[in-house]
């Protein structure tokens, strides 16, 4: 089993232009065959869901089939998946609806190493209530956040504690299951934050012991919307505002308004993409994705490795992302230089290395560079050898010249 990198290269029409792309934690470039279940799907009778006209059988099929395929990405069952304009949209939707049994003395755990899309839903949702906020802090020198450090936070009044499964900005992957655990012990639930994990490694949620967990499939070369997973009993216990006429089904109850349908189809093509990295040996959905994903894991570790070695030559670069388990996204800042500009400098050369604190504005603070951020260097499936070396030459140019003007 290989990982043909040239023919999943050769499907992704963007790279044709030539840009060395390092913001996918940002988005992923979307494959062909993405683009062609989104066009097949708007070619083709499209109406409300139902299974009369053709229209509604395709529009009903297209959601049973995105359901399926999130189900077997993540590890989760279809009636437990939800679908929604982003994660932040779906993470605000159900704090709204778990706040509502909040009160006064009750407690709702964020953490510092999050994107913002996962703490700020919970403040204002606590704020509401009367609930307090516990911020549970990670080590800024490591980039670590552990169990030890959700423990500290919680009491017999603990809610819900809300997590990121990987960092958006350094990178860092917590050990879930093991918070999981204290969560649970401790009688509250878990809202994990995976956007930026599922992107590059195998998702369980029922392994991570996860009670909700939420993604976007514009991160793992699909569309852009937002996916939510949760055990279908669980969510039968909640009760969000919905209009009267509106089905009190499960998961639908959770779906405002008529869903888009070509994303959908665009998001089963992306997990078929995926599982297809697989090569054509047998076996289902599923345990394909998880043969996928080992290939990506290594191919995007190599890269990684390649691309740590070439920073560490460069004079003045600090990696900021050092935590023993973390995806291939490294924040880097350059001793006194503004990240902004090497930004600048590198898309003149057609490297794409976006620079800022990309929302974890906490995580960012607690590392002590403000809101400003760093230089994140992103790996996706599709990276390469000479993505990296035209990233460090560009580097080590911006540095070289910078250097000169100074003297």
């Amino acid at each position: 089993m290989t990982y043909d990198l040239a023919a999943l290269r050769a499907q992704v029409p963007a790279l044709a232009a030539g840009t060395a792309h390092f913001d996918g934690p940002g988005g992923t470039q979307t494959p062909l065959p993405v683009i062609e279940a989104i066009a097949a799907a708007l070619s083709r009778p499209l109406s409300n869901r139902g299974d009369g006209l053709p229209g509604e059988r395709n529009a009903d099929a297209l959601v049973v089939e995105a359901r399926r395929a999130m189900a077997d990405l993540l590890g989760a069952r279809p009636g437990g998946i939800v679908f929604g304009r982003s994660a932040t949209q779906l993470t605000y939707d159900f704090a709204r609806t778990l706040a509502v049994g909040w009160s006064p003395g009750d407690e709702v755990v964020v953490t510092r190493l999050d994107h913002d899309a996962n703490i700020r839903p919970w403040v204002q949702a606590a704020e509401r209530s009367g609930a307090t906020v516990r911020r549970a802090d990670f080590d800024p020198d490591t980039g670590e956040l552990t169990a030890e450090h959700i423990r500290a936070q919680l009491s017999g009044r603990t809610r819900l504690v809300a997590v990121t499964a990987a960092s958006n900005l350094i990178g860092t992957i917590p050990p879930v299951a093991e918070i999981a655990r204290i969560v649970h012990e401790a009688g509250a639930l878990l809202y994990v934050d995976g956007v930026h994990r599922t992107a590059h490694a195998p998702v369980d949620v029922e392994a991570l012991g996860a009670d909700f967990f939420v993604c976007s499939p514009y991160k793992f070369l699909g569309p852009h919307h937002g996916v939510l997973a949760a055990r279908p009993e669980l969510l039968e216990t909640l009760r969000p505002d919905k209009l009267l006429p509106s089905t009190d089904a499960v998961p639908e109850r959770f779906e405002l308004g008529t869903l888009p349908y070509e994303l959908l189809a665009g998001t089963r093509a992306a997990v078929d993409f995926l599982a297809g990295l697989a090569g054509q040996q047998g076996g289902d959905r599923r345990a394909r994705l998880g043969r996928a994903f080992e290939l990506i894991e290594e191919h995007e570790a190599s890269l990684r490795a390649r691309l740590e070695k070439g920073l560490a030559a460069l004079d003045g670069v600090t990696v900021r992302s050092r935590a023993a388990r973390r995806t291939p996204t490294l924040l880097v800042t350059l001793e006194g230089h503004r990240t902004q500009d090497a930004c600048r400098f590198l898309a003149g050369r057609g490297v794409h290395a976006p620079s800022g604190s990309f929302y974890a504005l906490e995580a960012s603070r607690h590392l002590g560079l403000g809101d400003t951020g760093g230089l994140r260097v992103g790996l996706a499936p599709y990276s390469d050898d000479q993505d990296v070396d035209r990233l460090l030459a560009g580097l080590a140019d911006f540095l070289e010249g910078t250097a000169r003007a100074d003297g």
